[in-house]
This record gives structure tokens, sequence and C-alpha cells, in this order.
């Protein structure tokens, strides 16, 4: 690595190899080629005089592009697309003057970023599905630990480790589902012209618009897609870049999320991401151990959701059939993002496989709490009993006041129940009063919920990513 140049961090610190090489130099280029092969075949194939031998060239040297040549070309004409044209046809000069026939620039240009759109959200995707598979197997696992449940991140009812888990699924399988309709509906620009008129093709053609059509879906199925956009200007519409984004700011604001509470939980010393054992987590207090993972997703999400406007902004700037304002932004700002959640999703499947959790501070700290909660059923008792449910609220609430107080002025512990069993107005013996101190009271449905949610949601998202996850993915 060359030292006194910018790198970007998501190359050296952050990406997959996997994602980087879908955005790299080499797979666009070789992508331009595969378009003018899927050119030249659709337009063979239709009756235009273009011969076996010219196709068969191109295939020849797909793979083996001649940089040098394209490069020492770009500094002459300024013009990338035509650079590599010039450097295809030194490789196969029979096939000369059939290359980029009848075709702009965005042909293979736009058509390129589709296609790498495309592979980068099925990479996402499959480390969602990887994400969703260790959350899952965590969930269950933990599907019966009563832990406190937060509103307003103030202690409220109980809830399990493993329903809350749940939370942090739903939202990312949400996610995925989004992307997947964005993919659903993902088509290729074809082959539109200048602006969009297929003019060129008019006059190649003779005027048959059926054989135009024709070209299209042959060129979509040769690129694996089920067709071409119906109409466009010169480019793509590039709200297709604002809706990608969007699937992938869902991703981050989802994993962002899940980082925080980790964040907070850790500060609780309820639960803890993976710490290594040389890792060090201060360099001036060696006790620290900070959840840098947790907030690492943080900081990349922050980026991810901000980045996610660059797109939307240039869609709506698009003047009439096209401006040139998209391309130095969109070529950072989708790539960027792809990479980004990449990261993200590379340091949630870190974290997910093996989180720790500490299983007596959360029971004491449940503890802690638990006699606010049992309230309710220690007065719901009592009225079966004969007693005045107004008259047991009202001396509940000044002794849950007084209890808070000792805890929070005095230091001391809570003592609401001791001050229950001694009021002579709740008829239920401290005996009975503490069988209602049973954590697994007050989880609700958390259990079944859990196993329900797994089931009926997360099962069928795993089956369809099976031969995917894991085996394929690197970090």
């Amino acid at each position: 690595m060359e030292k006194n140049k910018y790198v970007s961090p998501l190359s050296t610190r952050y990406a997959s190899e996997q994602m980087q090489y879908l955005f790299s130099e080499e797979f666009k280029f070789k992508t331009w080629r595969r378009l003018w092969i899927a050119l030249a075949k659709a337009e063979q194939a239709l009756g235009l005089n273009i011969s076996d031998a010219q196709i068969a060239q191109l295939e020849q040297f797909k793979d083996e592009i001649n940089y040098e040549v394209a490069e020492a070309r770009e500094r002459e004409v300024r013009h990338d697309v035509m650079s590599h044209i010039y450097a295809y046809s030194k490789q196969c000069p029979l096939a000369e003057p059939i290359i980029h026939l009848g075709a702009t620039s965005c042909y293979v240009g736009d058509n390129t970023d589709v296609v790498i759109m495309r592979q980068a959200a099925e990479l996402v995707l499959k480390k969602c599905a990887q994400v969703l598979k260790n959350l899952s197997a965590f969930s269950l696992r933990y599907k019966d630990l009563p832990c406190l449940g937060y509103t307003h991140l103030q202690p409220a009812q109980l809830t399990t480790v493993g329903k809350r888990a749940t939370l942090w699924m739903y939202e990312l399988a949400q996610d995925m589902e989004e992307l997947e309709f964005r993919l659903s509906k993902l088509r290729l620009l074809g082959s539109k012209g200048t602006t969009g008129t297929q003019a060129s093709f008019m006059e190649l053609f003779e005027g048959d618009e059926e054989k135009i059509k024709q070209m299209e879906q042959l060129i979509a199925a040769d690129l694996g897609f089920e067709g071409c956009v119906e109409v466009s200007g010169q480019t793509y519409s590039r709200k297709v870049d604002a809706y990608m984004l969007g699937a992938l700011s869902g991703i981050a604001q989802s994993a962002c999320k899940f980082a925080n509470d980790m964040r907070i939980l850790q500060s609780f010393e309820e639960m803890e991401e993976p710490f290594g054992n040389k890792q060090i987590g201060s360099s001036a207090m060696p006790y620290k151990r900070n959840p840098m993972r947790s907030e690492r997703i943080c900081a990349l999400a922050r980026y991810v959701m901000c980045d996610s406007l660059n797109p939307a902004f240039t869609a709506s700037t698009q003047w009439f059939e096209r401006t040139l304002d998209d391309s130095a932004n969109k070529r950072i700002s989708v790539s960027e993002a792809f990479l980004a959640v990449d990261a993200i999703l590379n340091i949630y499947m870190n974290v997910t496989e093996d989180m720790v959790v500490y299983e007596k501070v959360i029971e004491r700290r449940v503890m802690e709490k638990l006699p606010y909660m049992a309230t309710e059923n220690i007065l719901m008792e009592c009225v079966k009993r004969g007693g005045n449910r107004q008259q047991l609220h009202e001396i509940i609430r000044e002794l849950s006041h007084e209890a808070t107080r000792r805890v929070k002025m005095e230091g001391k512990s809570n003592n609401l129940i001791e001050a229950i069993a001694q009021n002579d107005a709740f008829a239920l013996s401290m005996e009975e009063i503490k069988e209602q101190l049973n954590p697994a009271l007050y989880v609700g449905r958390a259990p079944s919920q859990t196993v329900e949610f797994n089931k009926n949601v997360i099962e069928p998202i795993l089956e369809k990513y099976e031969d995917n996850i894991k085996s394929e993915l690197s970090i």
C-alpha cells in the first residue's frame, strides 16, 4: 500500500474482499465486455451482419483486459468507454467494426451498475441471513431467562433475553424483505440511446420496432435479468439508486439499534460483546472492556444513513433526459453505501456469534426491581380475599415511594415486600407474598412468542438462504 496517498478505510479496515471485488475496476470492465458480447449476439440473432468469428474473438478476450492500452488511450481522448472500446478492438481486430454498435456509453455504464448492485445486494442478504441465524440460536437458548424490560430507558415489565433478541431479528427480517423487493423490481437499462428513444436502433433495424424489443429481451436474458426498463432517458432512473440505498439505510438503522442496545447492556454488565484474551479496551485504563465493535457498527451506520440522502438529491436533479451531475456523486455514494453496510454486517455477524450473557447480574437486577412489579399481583390477590382495591392501591403507592426513597437517598435495600407484609391491610403472609416474587410469573408470553417467531418468520428465511450462509461468506 502506498503510504503517501489517501486510501478509503472501507478498503483497508472494514469491507470484505467479496464486496470490494464487486466494486472493483476489474469487475466493472469485465462486465462491460459481457455487455458488448450480449449486444453483438442479440444484433446477430436479429439479422445484423455480425459473424460467428467476430463474436468468438470477443469471447476469447472477455476476461483479458489490456489495461495499459486503455489507460494510454484515455489519456489522449479523455473518455473511459471509448478508451476501452479501443483497447478491446486491438485484441479483437475482426470485431472492431461491430463493438458497441448502436449503443451509448450508458449502455455499458448503467447496465454494469445494475449488475453490480444486484450482486452486492445478494451478498448483503446472505450476510443478513447469517446474522439472523446467529440471533435465532441465541434467542432460543435464552427464551426463558427473565430480564428487565425497559421503556424510556427506565425499568418496566419483565421480558426475557431471548424475546429481546427477536426484536432485533424482526427489524432485520423486514429490511431483508425490503431489499428482496427492490431486487425483484431491478431491471437492466437495456440499450435506449442518447435520449431513450432508441433512434440509432431504428436505423440499424430499418424501423422494425419488434426486433428492437427482442434485442433488449435477449440482452436481459444473457445477463440473467427478467427484462429491461420500459422507458428511460439516456440513463435508468436514478430513483433506483435511491430505493436501493433506502433499503441499505434500513439495514444500518436496525444494526445500529442492536448495537446501541448492546452498548447499554454492556454498561449494565448484563451482556457483553466478544472480548479477546489479548484485547486492549483502553490505552489509559487497563480494566476497561469497551464495546468497540458495537460502537463501530453505530459509527458506520450513521454514515450509511446520511449517505442514503445522496441518491435522493441526485434523482431529483436529473433534468429532462439526463444530466451528468449524477456521475461523480453516484460512483462514490452507491459503492460506499454497499461497502459500509457490508462492513456493518461483518461486525454484526462477529458480535452475534459469541455474545456473553451474565445471568447472575441479570437475576440480581431483576430481583432489585421485582418487588415493584409484584405489587399488582399482590393487590389482585388481596382483593380476591375481600380487600378494597382503591385503599390497597393507595397504601402500596405510599409504601413504594418510601422504599424508593430509602434506596435512592439512604443507599439501603428495597424493603417494599417487608413493608407490605407488615401492614395489616394486606391479608397475606410473608411466605405468600414471596411466592409472587418468581420472575417467571412476569414475562407473559415472551418464551412462546420467541419460539413462534422463530418458527413462523425466521426459519423460512434461513431455509431460503441455507446454501449460501456461512460457507460463502467472508469478513
